[in-house]
């Protein structure tokens, strides 16, 4: 149970921790997810369900990667050259020794040669070849240099994007074994967005997130401030979901019933993080519908930070978070020290203007970042990343600014 006076900051995870936790979570869970086989087309996203070896060596034939002469470099010149020429089409013949062959770019070897001599350094004169001197291996793209038969490729585990579609097609692969796409349900909490006076912002972009990292999501409506039906409506998600997502109701409020519901029905593995906006982000276990929840606070752009860096390994194994250098284009101040605050910046030209200063195109604060407002500020999502940091920044500072599409997919 959750310790009713446990929600001084000290009890808050730094979100790092949070979103190791989450990516431990989906460890233990990812053992009961089904295996189905997918084809190249629908790949990306999807996680590897069973370690994938090459089944065949890459190329499957050594072929010349000049128009030239095929030869055995140990032989010396001059060398018969043999009438027909080799073309890519074309099953190559067989090598006497003290022969060449011309062939073309693409053209498969003959078995006994090792090299190709390329045609520019290359001289006929009644049938015998001269040229430079050549190491075995020249210009020519050896059998399974590219991959070689049993090679492993891909972990179980691994999540496979767009262009783990070449190898795979390379390889002869057509259908791949990815685990079981997880079922999510979206609940909106509040009695405001329930009777439709105000607009339901969190669902339509966490179906996005859901969706782009390779899961299934499905809007189930609204539910009132009240206790009793918030419980009830978790209660049936989590019986016909894998993942439960609710957003509003997860802070301290009277009417913030999301908590308790969560901790009545489960476990409740921490609530709260140290990461500002999005601070008030819980999850739990729901072990009698085996399943689990993640209660996202209302505030749309704090709901998107926080289930960026702390959901998001759970549905994609993946907690670290890539960036891009940058240099920052004003002065920045925090208002409390111990949090990891979520800057969001606009990028041009390699100088990231935190949106929101009052220098830009949304002016809310002047020096120091007010999260609480921007996390209702949906004309910040018009940046291009944000910068995260736990202490004040200096204009012209080089930050590390991590994309939107980084965490979006």
């Amino acid at each position: 149970m959750i310790e009713p006076n446990r929600h001084d900051d000290d009890s808050l995870l730094p979100w790092e921790d949070a979103a190791d936790r989450v990516r431990s979570l989906r460890d233990e869970w990812i053992e009961r997810l089904e295996t189905e086989f997918v084809p190249l087309d629908h790949v990306a996203g999807r996680t590897v369900a069973a370690p994938i070896r090459s089944p065949v060596d890459v190329p499957g034939r050594s072929h010349a990667t000049m128009d030239g002469f095929a030869l055995d470099a140990t032989d010396d010149y001059p060398l018969e050259v043999v009438e027909t020429p080799v073309y890519p089409e074309d099953e190559p013949p067989t090598l006497e020794p003290g022969t060449a062959v011309r062939i073309a770019t693409g053209a498969s070897l003959p078995p006994s040669a090792n090299a190709v001599l390329k045609r520019e350094e290359a001289a006929v004169e009644d049938g015998q070849l001269t040229g430079t001197e050549l190491e075995p291996g020249t210009y020519v793209y050896e059998r399974g240099s590219n991959v070689a038969e049993g090679d492993p490729l891909f972990e179980a585990g691994e999540r496979l994007g767009p262009k783990d579609a070449l190898l795979l097609g390379d390889l002869g692969i057509d259908e791949v074994p990815v685990l079981e796409r997880l079922s999510v349900g979206l609940l909106a909490t509040g009695t405001e967005i329930h009777e439709g006076r105000n607009r339901d912002l969190d669902s339509p972009m966490l179906a996005g997130l859901v969706r782009a990292w390779a899961h299934e999501a499905t809007y189930e409506g609204s539910v009132s401030d009240e206790f009793d039906r918030v419980s009830a409506r978790i209660d049936e998600l989590a019986r016909e979901h894998d993942v439960v997502m609710t957003t509003g109701g997860t802070s301290v409020g009277k009417k913030d019933y999301v908590i308790r519901a969560l901790d009545e029905l489960g476990d409740v593995l921490f609530h709260r993080v140290r990461l500002r906006p999005g601070k008030p982000i819980a999850v739990a276990r729901l072990p009698d519908h085996d399943a689990i929840a993640f209660a996202i606070p209302g505030k749309p752009v704090g709901a998107h930070a926080v289930t960026s860096l702390v959901a998001r390994p759970f549905f994609t194994g993946e907690a670290a978070v890539p960036t891009v250098a940058a240099e920052l284009a004003r002065d920045v101040d925090v208002s409390t020290a111990g949090f990891t605050y979520a800057i969001p910046v606009s990028l041009e030209d390699g100088r990231a203007m935190p949106l929101g200063h009052v220098d830009s195109p949304l002016s809310i604060y002047e020096e120091t970042f007010d999260p609480s407002v921007l996390s209702s500020s949906t004309r910040a999502t018009r940046a291009d990343g944000f910068v995260l940091t736990e202490t004040a920044l200096e204009a012209d500072e080089p930050v590390d600014v991590v994309p939107y599409g980084v965490v979006e997919r």
